[in-house]
């Protein structure tokens, strides 16, 4: 029996690394289809991270280390093709002779129209992959649901305001376990959930059709943006695990080998998020690591495997693997551990 429809994860996710030229008008190729969601950062100095997706459009960007509205600049990058971007000269996704890397998502393009919710949004929706690019105006006079076009539950929401200045609110199923609508992590900061607040979801969790949003944060009359994750066996997972804090560490499961690994621990304020792939590392021990919260640059320290099955951790650090703390996760696949050809994923 098939372990997961997808067998080639690189038709819905990929990593790429490249050096920059500043030149405007570079073409990127980032794999095999039209990446809607695109996350570039400059990996050898200090610049922000910069997402552009094909809802908003090419040259509208928001950036997960700051707060600030939407910009929109062709220096970022110009357009979306069938492969890949057309870059411009922007030291963000450009640099001459700087390392950078971009994460890209297959979603469905443009999008269309969606009046699940109670207000009208704008979905691009992947449903085989389990991802969607939601977009629509925030409705000052009560909470609201809208839909994300994803036909089950999603397990992960991103969302930011992008008229107006906001925090990047993420909704993740393990920030529990309970009252799940009022918890949240914030990917442009260190900070954790408290105890109770329905503000931000409303106090209730997503379902097959919509999410919620809650007045009390989303309030500005103003355009947002929300990207959201349904898990798919073989392709992405995400959940939550405990530190043990021992060089020796806590093994993750995720049914795959790992090209993309985003952590943060929600137990703790003051650590930042971390992000390992396969690309920017090719071996074990996996060592650069980048933090969306901030815009440094790559930095280099022992952190995980990544396993044909999973993710074991290889280092104390308190951000990623302190003893007793939990942890919440996003990973995407490189390979299936057994698709549905019966091919088994073999370690790295």
């Amino acid at each position: 029996m098939a372990y997961t429809t997808i067998n080639k994860s690189t038709d819905h996710f990929n990593s790429t690394i490249y050096t920059g030229n500043g030149t405007v008008n570079t073409a990127l190729t980032t794999g095999t289809f039209q990446p809607d969601l695109t996350w570039f950062k400059n990996r050898g100095t200090t610049e922000s991270h910069m997402w552009m997706d094909a809802v908003r459009g090419a040259t509208k960007y928001i950036q997960s280390n700051s707060t600030a509205a939407q910009g929109t600049s062709a220096d970022k990058i110009s357009a979306f093709t069938s492969t890949g971007v057309t870059l411009g000269s922007g030291a963000e996704t450009n640099e001459n002779s700087q390392p950078l890397v971009c994460w890209s998502w297959k979603a469905n393009g443009a999008g269309s129209a969606n009046t699940d919710g109670t207000i009208t949004s704008t979905v691009s929706a992947n449903t085989t992959a389990g991802f969607s690019i939601v977009t629509g105006t925030e409705n000052a006079s009560g909470s609201w649901t809208v839909g994300h076009g994803l036909g089950v539950a999603p397990q992960v929401i991103i969302c930011k305001t992008t008229g107006a200045t906001s925090d990047w609110y993420m909704w993740h199923e393990s920030l529990g376990p309970t009252r799940l609508g009022e918890k949240f992590l914030k990917l442009n900061s260190t900070a954790v959930s408290p105890a109770n607040d329905s503000v931000v979801w409303n106090n209730t969790v997503p379902t097959s059709s919509v999410f919620s949003m809650g007045s009390g944060v989303w309030n500005d009359s103003a355009t947002f943006v929300a990207y959201c994750f349904a898990e798919k066996t073989g392709f992405s997972k995400f959940g939550s695990y405990t530190g043990n804090g021992n060089a020796d560490g806590t093994f993750i499961y995720t049914g795959f080998r790992p090209a993309f690994f985003l952590l943060k621990t929600s137990s703790a304020a003051g650590e930042d998020w971390r992000i390992c792939d396969n690309k920017r590392d090719t071996e074990n021990v996996i060592d650069r690591t980048l933090k969306p919260n901030t815009t440094a640059a790559e930095a280099d320290a022992d952190v995980m495997d990544f396993c044909s099955n999973g993710v074991k951790l290889r280092t104390t650090d308190g951000g990623v693997n302190y003893n007793g703390r939990t942890y919440i996760f996003m990973a995407f696949a490189e390979a299936p551990l057994v698709g549905s050809n019966n091919v088994p994923c073999t370690a790295r």
